[in-house]
């Protein structure tokens, strides 16, 4: 088996793949590799209701946390790499328990994870790094944050500087709302993760991600993605982990991306690297576009939910071999990433009652889908002894679709939901707004 940490003249075979999680995102990724001809097989631990439906791929009831059990099943299955989806495993170093057993992983160590587990650790190394992002203070208190917001005079954006599974933060629209976000978190809404908090200056510009496949050294980007976070139409209601996406971004063109590389991610990565943080997996860039420029609202340190969908069906079949040398730190030798140039659209079909309350157990009908350029991928599903699929999570399906523009794109996104029902299904008639003309 070769060593994760050793450098090789050649990638080798890349046959038998692992992807942790049992999300939307980790489905698509899943599919995606399905497409590297090299790939025989992909499992996923532990996957949701609709994993079996992919070719050659298979479901391992092993939880995303279980370093011994993953370790276990990529020996039994001869894994050549293992990419792990969500950002809870890596910030509890599962990353670093299967790269010390020797394994190929693609995803950051612990103390990478921090760009995203921790936003107080974020900021402080954007200061460093002099990477172009909102003003902040860190508090660890509601005394103290309340006497700040006293002082301040003026809405703040309050953040769980833990992980709040996307629901964290709150862009307050007046002070008495800013207050009783920080009243909120301290009373123990978000958990440890409200412990501390991030308090930022609001910045006012649209919002777009960004990701960097990065091996430690190098990095290959993506095309950027804008996700809509709101879960009503209108972008109304509470923040959602997110309620649709399409792809490629029009906000950022190539000069733009550039720009976003040289300002933000190279530094970040340097940084990491200064830090003694060899970092093998996603940066995930939060933007807001300024009229001072693209400034960082996050980082994330996986590929974010739902973009990954959006982008999944427009990479090339190499994004398996490029993910595998980004894991073995030399990117350099990897086949160079090719992207569709058709535009890609996706809506999230949710479970009444999220993000808060989600109903679960209800029961999942889906017809057929002849389109080739449409693709269903499970979030929050459960296939039941019986065969049938049922509501499993808050955010339950991810419809997907691609065509020569936004308006088709979203058009064919929306006749494919028209294939499923559930008791409750609630989704946003109005994701792409922003790029759609009709």
């Amino acid at each position: 088996m070769a060593h994760s940490n050793s450098r090789p003249q050649t990638l080798p075979p890349l046959r038998h793949l692992l992807v942790v999680g049992g999300g939307g995102r980790e489905q698509a990724l899943a599919w995606a590799f399905r497409r590297c001809p090299e790939v025989e097989a992909v499992w996923v631990t532990p996957g949701n209701g609709g994993t079996e439906d992919l070719d050659d791929c298979k479901s391992l009831a092993v939880g995303e946390q279980d370093a011994a059990g993953l370790i276990k099943a990529c020996r039994e299955q001869a894994i050549d790499l293992v990419v792990i989806g969500p950002e809870a495993p890596l910030a509890a170093g599962v990353a670093d328990r299967l790269r010390d057993a020797g394994l190929v992983v693609f995803g950051p160590s612990a103390e990478g994870a921090q760009l995203e587990a921790s936003k107080s650790w974020a900021k402080a190394l954007m200061l460093e790094a002099k990477i172009p992002t909102a003003g902040h203070w860190t508090v660890t208190s509601a005394s103290e944050g309340l006497e700040l917001l006293e002082e301040l005079q003026r809405p703040l954006v309050v953040k769980a500087d833990g992980l709040a599974a996307g629901k964290g933060v709150t862009v307050a629209e007046t002070l008495e709302e800013t207050a009783a976000a920080i009243r909120e978190a301290f009373a123990g809404h978000f958990g440890s993760a409200g412990e501390r908090l991030v308090l930022e200056e609001r910045l006012q510009g649209p919002e777009v991600s960004v990701f960097a496949l990065c091996d430690g050294d190098r990095m290959v980007l993506l095309p950027p993605a804008q996700d809509h976070k709101r879960l009503l139409e209108g972008d109304r209601g509470p923040n959602t982990g997110g309620m649709g996406a399409y792809a490629p971004a029009p906000l950022l063109d190539q000069a733009g991306l550039d720009q976003v590389q040289q300002l933000v991610l190279e530094p970040t990565l340097q940084a990491l690297k200064e830090r003694g943080i060899q970092y093998r997996g996603v940066i995930y860039a939060g933007l807001m576009l300024t009229q001072q420029g693209p400034q960082v609202i996050e980082f994330n340190c996986r590929f974010g939910d739902p973009e990954c969908q959006t982008l999944m069906p427009l990479m090339g079949p190499e994004l398996a071999k490029v993910l595998q040398a980004c894991a073995y730190g030399c990117l350099d030798q990897a086949p160079e990433l090719s992207v569709a140039k058709t535009c890609s659209a996706c809506v999230v079909a949710a479970a009444e009652g999220y993000p808060e309350t989600p109903r679960k157990g209800d029961l999942i009908q889906l017809q057929p889908d002849p389109d080739q350029q449409r693709q269903l991928f499970h979030a929050g599903t459960h296939r039941q002894d019986d065969g049938q699929v049922v509501t499993a999570g808050g955010r339950v399906l991810t419809q997907v679709a691609q065509a020569a523009d936004f308006d088709q794109a979203f058009a064919s996104a929306y006749a494919g939901l028209a294939l499923v029902r559930f008791n409750g299904m609630q989704f946003r008639r109005d994701i792409g707004h922003q790029v759609r003309r009709s």
